[in-house]
């Protein structure tokens, strides 16, 4: 009689953490869609901006469609190999999600230092934000992105070191699941970024 009322309490106590899991998870699209918001903001400043560039340089004088495209490369197979990862994860595969979360990071890393090169180049030339409206908004709208990815791989590390010391509980999956959310919210946001920003700019 015990063990059967063990049995239910556990079952009670997964599906009860189950349920929650849902609700966080809804929750946290909720905040992302709050910050979609924000971007949207941006986005909307830079398109009223981009045009006044005080005398200066234009999107089409300092783009380099090339370095852009491999920063924008390791982004996208960032968002794959946490695919990968998330899976590994369902199987509760400890290693599979480590070795898949840290190949993850080493994208995201090499992304987010091509554009602080990016960055530093632009301002060694005398290109920096306060320059021109159109640089401003550039770099107000890029390096917001730019602190999100830095946010995402700090949140990363902390969920790689929680994996390694509890394991792959429920609890766990759902913190995976909303940096999930967040990883690939970034990817579509840089797509923009990419074609509103950089394509347009050098066309």
């Amino acid at each position: 009689m015990s063990t059967l009322s063990h049995t239910m309490d556990a079952g009670a106590h997964d599906e009860h953490h189950h349920d929650t899991g849902k609700v966080t998870l809804f929750g946290f699209w909720l905040y992302l869609m709050t910050d979609c918001l924000l971007f949207a903001s941006v986005f909307a400043t830079y398109a009223v901006l981009f045009m006044n560039t005080a005398g200066g340089v234009s999107g089409h004088d300092i783009f380099e469609l090339d370095y852009v495209a491999v920063e924008t490369a390791a982004l996208l197979l960032s968002s794959i190999t946490y695919g990968f990862a998330m899976l590994a994860a369902h199987k509760k595969n400890v290693s599979g999600t480590l070795g898949w979360l840290v190949i993850t990071f080493l994208f995201g890393a090499v992304f987010i230092g091509m554009e602080i090169n990016e960055f530093h180049h632009l301002i060694v030339a005398g290109n920096g934000p306060d320059r021109s409206a159109f640089l401003s908004a550039f770099f107000a709208l890029v390096g917001m992105h730019g602190l999100h990815v830095t946010a995402g791989l700090i949140w990363m590390a902390i969920m790689m070191m929680e994996v390694i010391k509890r394991g792959l509980g429920d609890r766990t999956l759902t913190r995976l699941g909303c940096l999930s959310m967040f990883w690939h919210f970034l990817d579509v946001i840089w797509i923009c970024v990419f074609t509103v920003v950089y394509l347009m700019g050098v066309i």
